[in-house]
């Protein structure tokens, strides 16, 4: 039978969402594992929420935003479950954003806590950065505390068991649907655009509940239960919490963390093992497993959802050959994140699909643009509000409930076609250039590289262009030539090319533009 989305659906909490889900698709059912072989059924989720939960609501307020510093495995799902039982909102900390970052996000939050594990901040070498986070001050005066769970867990005794126990046995009655809380912020992420200080985004439970159910509705012949999916994305990025994370669990489809995208030999290993059946990346870390990939290590995988950033040809063919279909999706974090995606069946290259029901999508024209005009979405999953560093812990939603992304888009029969970046378009000689199309076009003659384009001032042209590119001999004379045969302006090809060994990413997936940009000013490529 065909599934609907309905907006009412999403009148609840994560919790109680979680909840239903578990007796819709079986409480004896695996739902979660993780790299070191830890697996949970629905009722051995709720339960092991229920108890966490109970623990820290102890040393926690209701409506407080806690912070969560924890890697890709199932004490992630079971702690957030855990904070949204009780009435906490859970602040995903970025642990690959460096020591300023997290300490501006802990303020700009107002975070009294960070949980955070043992094992995790050895595993990763961050005992010096836990050590600064416990010296910032959350508020004036007044110093974060850092939790460790293994601490947590072994405060937690007979009582606290029966009683999570007890909880699980009635939890379809005690977590049944709550509107009255459906509002109510879940989960805060932090987004600085790759640029300039983090940014609270909440997000309500009806925020993510509505994009887990339009993201069902949408690709409802993609998530059947069953299927396995892999998640290798962070969870502190939107793309892996709702996604990669969320939406399997509440499809019925078998959630499978992995710690890192950046194990690139490791991970096409571990799709053949569990032998997953979907999978979430972006086109940086799909291309660097399908060319790591020892033949039929990759053979299991149907799907793979690409968002985050353009899809490459290239990445297209090296998954293909490998008898696997690439559905390419975009979102924001401030939408929950999914806003469109490809459907196996409606599959059209060079678009991320038509938009998710129940997203109502504004066009505004650009001046100096003819190709694209400004998105603007709302629905039912468009954040409740950003909280800014400047003003910690106050609220700001979005006018009249719309949320201008920021992307230059073009819509033909419902597939919307991303454009650029409206602050990656450059002006050149008065024509605006889109930075996204000459990375295309450096694309289209180096396959197997990753390129950046940069603008800076110009003293007679107002910006002149840079090409960072970890190309080995990459020559502006060779692109020129290049966008002469595709019938580009010349006006198109960078002033010079910067040829870097590794262009940075972010654990995200998505270029590092900060760090790119100041690999350029430190070069003597920038005039």
């Amino acid at each position: 039978m065909t599934q609907t989305f309905d907006p009412a659906r999403a009148r609840t909490t994560l919790f109680s969402g979680f909840v239903e889900a578990a007796g819709r698709n079986g409480v004896n059912t695996v739902i979660l594992e993780d790299a070191d072989g830890n697996s949970l059924t629905y009722g051995r989720l709720i339960l092991a929420s229920l108890v966490l939960g109970r623990r820290l609501a102890k040393i926690t307020r209701r409506g407080d935003n806690v912070g969560v510093f924890l890697p890709n495995a199932v004490g992630l799902p079971v702690t957030l479950l855990g904070l949204n039982a009780y009435d906490r909102v859970a602040a995903v900390l970025n642990f690959s954003a460096g020591k300023r970052a997290l300490a501006s996000a802990i303020r700009t939050a107002q975070l009294r806590i960070v949980l955070t594990s043992k094992r995790f901040v050895e595993a990763g070498n961050f005992e010096e950065l836990i050590a600064a986070l416990a010296e910032t001050e959350y508020a004036p005066g007044a110093k974060t505390r850092i939790v460790y769970l293994e601490d947590v867990r072994a405060g937690i005794g007979i009582v606290d068991k029966l009683a999570g126990a007890a909880r699980t046995t009635l939890a379809k009655f005690l977590y049944g649907p709550t509107p009255e809380k459906a509002d109510k912020p879940a989960v805060v992420l932090f987004t600085s655009g790759t640029e300039g200080v983090p940014k609270g985004v909440v997000l309500t439970n009806a925020n993510i509940l509505a994009n887990v159910d339009q993201a069902r509705v949408h690709l409802q012949h993609v998530l059947v239960p069953g299927e396995t999916l892999l998640n290798p994305l962070p969870i502190f990025h939107s793309f892996g919490l709702t996604a990669g994370t969320f939406t399997p669990l509440f499809a019925g489809v078998k959630c499978v963390l992995y710690p890192s995208p950046l194990h690139y030999r490791q991970i096409p290993k571990f799709i053949d093992k569990v032998k997953a059946t979907l999978m979430v990346a972006t086109d940086t870390f799909l291309g660097g497993y399908a060319r790591a990939a020892e033949p039929g290590q990759l053979k299991s995988l149907k799907y793979v959802v690409c968002g985050a950033e353009k899809v490459k040809e290239p990445t297209r063919q090296l998954v293909k050959a490998n008898g696997t279909e690439i559905l390419e999706g975009y979102g924001v974090t401030e939408t929950s994140p999914v806003l469109a995606c490809n459907l196996p069946d409606t599959n059209r290259y060079g678009t991320v699909g038509r938009l998710l029901p129940g997203i109502e999508a504004r066009l505004e024209e650009v001046p100096g643009l003819s190709d694209g005009k400004r998105l603007f979405v709302r629905g039912p999953n468009v954040m409740a509000g950003y909280i800014l560093a400047d003003n910690p812990g106050v609220l700001v939603p979005p006018a009249d409930g719309w949320h201008d992304t920021g992307d230059i888009v073009s819509i033909d029969d419902g597939f919307v076609a991303i454009r650029g970046r409206a602050k990656r378009f450059a002006k050149l000689g008065g024509e605006m250039v889109s930075l996204a199309a000459v990375e295309t076009l450096a694309c289209g003659l180096w396959t197997d590289s990753q390129h950046v384009c940069l603008s800076f001032p110009d003293p007679r042209k107002g910006e002149q262009l840079l090409l960072v590119t970890d190309k080995p001999q990459a020559s502006k004379d060779e692109l020129l030539a290049h966008a002469r045969r595709e019938g580009f302006p010349e006006l198109w090809v960078p002033k010079s090319i910067l040829i870097v060994q590794a262009v940075p990413v972010l654990a995200s997936g998505k270029v590092d533009l900060q760090a790119t940009v100041e690999l350029a000013r430190q070069s003597s490529a920038v005039a």
